[in-house]
């Protein structure tokens, strides 16, 4: 096997939640450029199928899922409907997040609890489904982000919490199945990328940022999905338990 050989993903299954929009489009079309089959999870289903003809595109099969994450049983049952479809259940991507900005001491506690309920709880709910599925050789990455390492100037309480659990979790969950199950866990702690998310943050946000961001422009989301396909790989093989941030050396500032 070659060194490029081993980013390939022929004959495996992958779930991306939050596929729908953003970052997860580009996550669901780098798996099935990689030879993945894709599962596609997403409250907005009617959306799903843009990025379901971006995976068919490719000659890779998907499957689209109405799934809510912070539901327990849309998780089981995005699992279960995978396995149905496919056969199997390799890689998961916990992508699907939500993000909020409030100051401390205004911020509505349902607004808190959604945000924690869909970003670290669904993340879990997720990984718990798809651990008592996979096999010897699976793969979980949750997408974090560089806030649950650092601030940025905005007030955003839950969201950091949320991606500051999701890093204890991706290390205990390594911990638990990657000697016993032989499923890796990672995290991508990704830095400033636009997003459907990020539009909705003040204008010009991102844009007052970069003169912290050492290559000086938000990240291209195919630069993401790479780093990506490197820790569900064979690639990674020998990576369990880690956050990789792609931020373009924003924590170092």
């Amino acid at each position: 096997m070659s060194i490029l050989d081993k980013f390939r993903l022929d004959d495996r299954v992958a779930i991306v939640t939050g596929a729908s929009s953003g970052l997860g489009v580009a996550f669901a079309e780098a798996l099935a450029q990689a030879g993945a089959d894709v599962a596609l999870g997403a409250r907005r289903v009617e959306r799903l199928e843009d990025t379901r003809k971006l995976v068919e595109a490719t000659g890779r099969r998907a499957l689209t899922v109405a799934t809510d994450v912070a539901s327990v049983e849309d998780c089981q049952a995005l699992v279960d409907a995978t396995v149905a479809e496919f056969g199997r259940v390799d890689i998961l991507v916990n992508n699907a997040g939500v993000g909020a900005a409030a100051p401390a001491t205004r911020e509505d506690p349902a607004e808190f609890r959604k945000v924690i309920d869909v970003n670290l709880n669904g993340a879990y709910w997720m990984a718990q489904a798809c651990g008592r599925a996979m096999k010897d050789g699976g793969s979980i990455v949750n997408i974090a982000s560089i806030l649950g390492l650092t601030t940025a100037d905005l007030p955003q309480a839950a969201y950091a919490a949320s991606k500051a659990g999701l890093l204890g979790l991706t290390r205990d969950l390594a911990y638990q199945w990657t000697g016993r199950k032989g499923i890796r866990v990672n995290a991508l702690a990704p830095g400033f990328f636009a997003t459907e998310m990020t539009d909705q943050l003040l204008d010009g946000y991102l844009e007052s940022q970069m003169d912290r961001v050492l290559v000086g422009r938000p990240g291209d989301p195919e630069e993401l999905a790479a780093a990506l396909l490197f820790l569900v790989s064979d690639a990674g093989g020998y990576v369990t338990g880690q956050t990789l941030a792609v931020d373009g050396g924003r924590l170092i500032t």
